[in-house]
């Protein structure tokens, strides 16, 4: 693990009540009339994160004191230009859409296969009770390959991105929709202070405004509502020429071949993110390299 990770004692999982973890994680008491909080799947969890974070909030100064002695991880957004699409290939082992997924799955092994396959970053789940993942996970991918590793989980408060920094992520996921617009902003400075780069996640126009407004360079359109899990494959497509040209655009969810990539691909999209396909796929490499010649179009 990158730095050696943090002190052990800051790896205790105790329960909270909801109240204590608003107040030990929230960035926005007040939050903006125009949001609300997530229901549904994402609804449970967001407050499921809010609890795991509340119950390691006190590591927050050594995570950033190991932090400060570490290389910087390899660039993210560079990674994901090019005149193809560009694949950041997911180590996923469930979700609570399609339960198992590949749960026998080593996140080292995956993370050398996509790279060998051709993918320009890997996204590593952590999310521990709905996806099967862990901040171990991530670790071991970072330290298996070169290229760049996304945390992807549903990050809440600032514990939660100096985690991934010192495990050696280069970036981490904002959900727009997960996060009241004061707490998305907020978050978005804690990352790049901490030195990462951020995936601002959003599904509509106005959640495509906040992202734009806080700077977002790096932008992911994603086909599935995570309120409801229901995808709608033509969100991304519908979405992505709205994006700015200097700003990366990813497609994400719903794509299991190339034909349901060439949508996304039409729209411009700079990069595809693929978790189920490729996670539950009998060798990985092939399966990354399915989704590597794709031509990029390019966005006015």
């Amino acid at each position: 693990m990158p730095g050696g990770g943090p002190p052990k004692m800051c790896r205790i999982h105790v329960n909270r009540t909801s109240s204590e973890v608003q107040a030990t994680t929230s960035l926005d008491p007040g939050a903006s009339a125009a949001w609300t909080p997530p229901t549904g799947t994402l609804g449970v969890l967001v407050d499921e994160a809010g609890r795991r974070a509340a119950a390691v909030a006190s590591c927050l100064p050594a995570l950033r004191a190991r932090a400060a002695d570490l290389a910087a991880p390899p660039p993210f957004a560079a990674a994901l230009r090019g005149d193809t699409l560009r694949v950041i290939a997911e180590v996923k082992r469930a979700s609570p859409s399609k339960g198992a997924i590949a749960p026998g799955l080593d996140a080292a092994a995956q993370a050398r296969a996509y790279a060998a396959g051709g993918a320009a970053a890997i996204s590593v789940l952590t999310e521990p009770t709905r996806f099967g993942g862990a901040l171990d996970d991530l670790g071991a991918a970072t330290a298996a390959v070169g290229i760049p590793v996304l945390r992807k989980d549903f990050i809440v408060a600032p514990v939660q991105i100096w985690e991934a920094r010192v495990h050696g992520a280069s970036a981490v996921l904002l959900i727009a929709r997960a996060l009241s617009p004061t707490d998305l902003a907020a978050l978005h400075d804690e990352a790049r202070a901490a030195g990462l780069e951020v995936l601002v996640e959003i599904r509509d126009a106005s959640e495509l405004r906040r992202a734009l407004e806080i700077g977002a360079t790096v932008i992911g359109v994603n086909n599935r509502n995570l309120e409801t899990l229901v995808i709608d494959p033509r969100t991304a497509p519908a979405l992505i020429p709205q994006i700015p040209a200097a700003v990366i655009a990813i497609a994400e969810s719903g794509m299991a071949h190339t034909d349901d990539a060439r949508p996304a691909q039409a729209a411009g999209a700079d990069a595809l993110l693929i978790g189920s396909a490729i996670s539950a796929a009998p060798d990985p490499r092939s399966a990354v390299e399915t989704f590597t010649h794709l031509p990029r179009v390019t966005r006015s």
